[in-house]
């Protein structure tokens, strides 16, 4: 099976193109640098072929993909910048990525007869309420440019396949790039005081062990619209933050004890308005995984600490 990976310089792709290679697979990576520019780790990423690819450009993604020739597009790659999303001179370029990239992706993929996954987002909803939502839930309703945008990604890729998955995901973090997790604890090195959302639900996703599902998934052809995080329960992002500190202790990091640091709760009120509207309900309903096959993703507590061994911090 060759797979064609977009957005390897990203955290999602760069652990599919490593989990295709451990598995034996052809994995192509692309984006849009002239070459791979994601981290140096030494893993099988860093060596496996890859293509330079603006994903807005119609022509040049119809011929790579065409050229490429893939059994499956995995398209990870993406505007996530959710605050920047709504800045009225980024708006357009936003649509081109999240819409327009995915639409070029999907056009290719129907002219190859190639599958495709696409990474989603609770954004696609309004995150009210406590109700878990559904794979399957249409009641979209997105409060933001980036939610918009990753919707239309969605509806132009189900509109124009029918060999697709459609995977939405939340609250993800791996080694490659920025993410919450990196954030307190770099913070957490030099204040002594935190305050951390506590009215925001939802559970982490760890891009190694979503990796790991997205191979399983291409590996059939059970397609539709998927839920995946890490299992271990909804909390909040203060929740969060607080085991991230506990488990940094009992692996010998006392900077990051309560004797030195306080986590404080806050609401989302309370903490300040962002300029995009986040989901107080980001709780996902991930039964479809394992009632259709798949293997459900560890805990989210193993996932952070098997993170946490793995980054320098």
């Amino acid at each position: 099976m060759k797979v064609l990976v977009t957005g390897v310089a990203g955290q999602l792709g760069h652990d599919v193109m490593n989990e295709l290679a451990k598995r034996g697979y052809e994995g192509v990576g692309s984006d849009i640098a002239p070459s791979y520019s994601g981290v140096a780790d030494g893993s099988a990423v860093t060596t496996m072929p890859y293509v330079a690819l603006d994903i807005t450009d119609a022509e040049a993604v119809t011929r790579i993909i065409t050229d490429v020739n893939p059994d499956v597009v995995v398209h990870c790659a993406a505007w996530t910048a959710v605050d920047l999303a709504e800045d009225e001179d980024k708006k357009d370029k936003v649509r081109a990525i999240n819409v327009g990239g995915t639409q070029n992706i999907a056009n290719a993929c129907k002219t190859v007869g190639a599958k495709m996954v696409y990474i989603s987002t609770d954004y696609v909803f309004d995150g009210q309420g406590e109700i878990p939502w559904s794979a399957d839930c249409k009641d979209y309703a997105p409060l933001s440019v980036y939610g918009q945008s990753k919707l239309d990604g969605e509806l132009a890729v189900a509109n124009t396949l029918e060999k697709y998955f459609i995977v939405r995901t939340a609250w993800v973090f791996g080694i490659n790039g920025k993410n919450f997790i990196k954030t307190m604890l770099n913070v957490g090195k030099t204040r002594d005081r935190l305050t951390v959302v506590c009215d925001q639900i939802g559970t982490p996703t760890y891009t190694l062990d979503l990796s790991v599902l997205l191979v399983d998934m291409i590996e059939t052809e059970k397609y539709g619209y998927y839920h995946a995080t890490n299992e271990g329960g909804y909390i909040s992002w203060y929740d969060f933050t607080v085991e991230i500190f506990r488990q940094a202790v009992a692996m010998g990091r006392n900077e990051y004890s309560t004797e030195r640091l306080t986590v404080l709760p806050v609401t989302t009120a309370e903490y300040g308005v962002s300029k995009a509207a986040r989901p107080f309900n980001s709780r996902l309903d991930k039964s479809k995984l394992v009632e259709t096959g798949f293997a459900p993703l560890p805990t989210w507590q193993d996932a952070l600490q098997r993170y946490l061994k793995e980054i320098e911090f």
